[in-house]
């Protein structure tokens, strides 16, 4: 049967230096190799229609656009791709495969792409012009092995872009959409930088910063960007002016932290982001168990300055609530990081963290919260053990026994209690009781915006999980937000709409229950071709998967009927 002619869009991308990976460490790389498809690759395809051809060891060849992202690790441990794209003719075969000239060019131009960047013919390149604002390099005409013509290429260098901008250039090309300043004060905590010398103290300057966002974001009148988004300039040289137009923030807050011994000092700056002009310049120095009261000094002084008029009653409002010991703070600072990674392994290590940190200080709130959410995460991914839903609602409910006034924490014992024992009005109040603490705190936003489409409440859903967005537009915890408005589509039978909401959600953190929503919206909107290989992707995930797990859930019948209903059509085990 001879194949079918068409002009398509051609990816041809391959890792850079993966003998050196896998010889250094196969497991591993494997591992994060196979995590990069599932959470970031084959999500992004999906969404923008286009679909893997083939395969080709670290590589692949793929018929559409891809968005390549680092790893965020240490150069020797990265995964960065090199690149081809060509516009051309191909040939289909009947098994799905593509041939021709078209699949040759973008194969040979990913090998002139530099490690991090695209190299783009002249043929793709024309599509895009003046549509898409992104700085290349011509590179000329060229010769490529096996093919017959010479070919124009572009070259763009995405991720060095990105990392060599100095700090005292003028702003590079837009790469994300500049966001518009609300309507009061606005504030975004870049990382302080480590001056200590020592790579395991990372989780002390980071504390740092998180602590004064939390300081911050308790002021009801400022608005401030979360740790999550904030953080994504860690390591980078930044660009104030850049940084201030993609958080939407009038003002910018940086520095540094040198801790040495018992002696702690800590550096701050206040810029306008708009135009660069340094507010305010201090440093600190003190002995490390004084490190609180330095903390607190720094939100003090910020907020003299955003606002000299401000009552000395709500600066003491940004003092949040101290654990009784340093040695419980620094076990809670080590098992956040572990529970951000959202996996198994992780989740273990952390909760050993938090019962030490908790016979350090049995009271401290932010401890319960997050051990709670770390029970509530292996009772939902480990078969359902009573043991673990107990531990979960007995640490949920110490946070609000404790009258704690940590917004993060009340939030998160909420989401546990909404999903473990079904007490939604509970729970609810408490989002406000942490709303009203902290106006700003996406956390609530998004465990709001949960916890309203479980009920059915479509439009209090929504209005929590676009102002979680916008409050921090960079935060993993987005999922959250886009599994909500995936709820909310399905209650609405706004199927097309869900399965694009699920497909956003999967690729931030690629849970296998937002491949099965994906593929169940899909196949009530009469997609069937394309929910069916996202229930072999959730499948290779949990093999166990029933649909029952939706109502484990705790939605509202009315919407676990249409799981049901989409999962049959997929012939999915009840």
């Amino acid at each position: 049967m001879t194949g079918i002619r068409k002009i398509a869009a051609i990816l041809a991308a391959d890792i850079v230096s993966y003998s050196r990976l896998a010889g250094a460490d196969e497991e591993r790389t494997l591992a994060r190799l196979r995590a990069l498809r599932s959470d970031l690759i084959d999500p992004t395809i999906s969404i923008h229609r286009g679909r893997v051809v083939k395969r080709t060891g670290d590589g692949a060849i793929v018929e559409h656009g891809m968005i390549e992202r680092n790893a965020g690790l240490p150069p020797e441990r990265r995964i960065d791709f090199r690149i081809g794209v060509h516009v051309g003719d191909v040939v289909e075969e009947s098994d799905g495969d593509l041939m021709g000239d078209g699949v040759n060019v973008a194969a040979r131009l990913e090998g002139v792409a530099k490690p991090g960047g695209v190299c783009i013919s002249e043929d793709a390149y024309r599509l895009i012009k003046g549509k898409l604002e992104i700085a290349v390099d011509d590179l000329g005409e060229q010769r490529l092995k096996n093919i017959a013509e010479p070919i124009r290429a572009f070259s763009w260098e995405v991720g060095a872009n990105a990392r060599s901008a100095p700090q005292s250039a003028a702003p590079s090309e837009k790469t994300a959409a500049t966001l518009a300043l609300p309507d009061k004060p606005s504030i975004a905590v870049l990382p302080f930088q480590n001056m200590s010398g020592d790579p395991e103290q990372e989780y002390f300057a980071d504390g740092m910063v998180e602590d004064i966002i939390t300081g911050l974001s308790r002021i009801k009148w400022l608005f401030v960007i979360a740790r999550n988004s904030s953080f994504i300039y860690k390591g980078k040289a930044v660009d104030i002016r850049q940084a201030g137009r993609e958080l939407g923030v009038r003002y910018v807050l940086e520095g540094s932290v040198r801790k040495a011994g018992n002696r702690v000092r800590i550096t701050a700056q206040l810029i306008e982001a708009e135009t660069g002009a340094h507010l305010w310049a201090d440093r600190y120095d003190g002995a490390l168990e004084d490190v609180f009261d330095l903390q607190d000094q720094i939100t003090d002084r910020v907020i003299g300055v955003v606002e000299p008029s401000l009552r000395q009653s709500e600066i003491d409002r940004s003092r949040r609530k101290r654990p009784e010991s340093l040695g419980a703070y620094d076990l809670y600072l080590r098992a956040l990081f572990h529970v951000s990674l959202l996996q198994p392994e992780d989740v273990a290590v952390a909760t050993a963290l938090l019962e030490d940190a908790l016979k350090q200080d049995s009271n401290y709130a932010a401890a319960h919260a997050l051990i709670a959410r770390c029970h509530e995460m292996r009772y939902m991914a480990a078969g359902f053990d009573e043991k673990e839903k107990s531990a979960a609602l007995r640490h949920a409910h110490a946070v609000i026994a404790a009258g704690a006034d940590d917004p993060t924490a009340l939030a998160i014992a909420a989401a546990v209690i909404a999903q473990l024992e079904r007490g939604h009005q509970m729970a609810l109040r408490v989002i406000e009781r942490a709303l009203s603490l902290n106006p700003s705190s996406a956390t609530a936003h998004y465990f709001g915006a949960r916890i309203l489409a479980f009920t059915g409440d479509a439009a209090g859903a929504v209005a929590h999980a676009q102002r979680a967005l916008r409050l921090s537009p960079f935060d993993r915890m987005a999922y959250e937000a886009h599994g909500a408005l995936g709820i909310v589509a399905f209650y609405e039978s706004r199927y097309e709409d869900a399965a694009a909401c699920y497909a956003r959600a999967a690729q931030i953190v690629g849970f296998s229950s937002f491949y099965f929503g994906q593929a169940i919206a899909l196949a009530l909107a009469g997609r069937m071709d394309e929910a069916k290989p996202l229930v072999t992707r959730g499948l290779t995930l949990e093999p166990r998967f029933r649909l029952r797990l939706f109502a484990e859930f705790g939605l509202q019948p009315s919407i676990v009927e249409k799981f049901f209903a989409g999962g049959r059509l997929l012939g999915l085990p009840e």
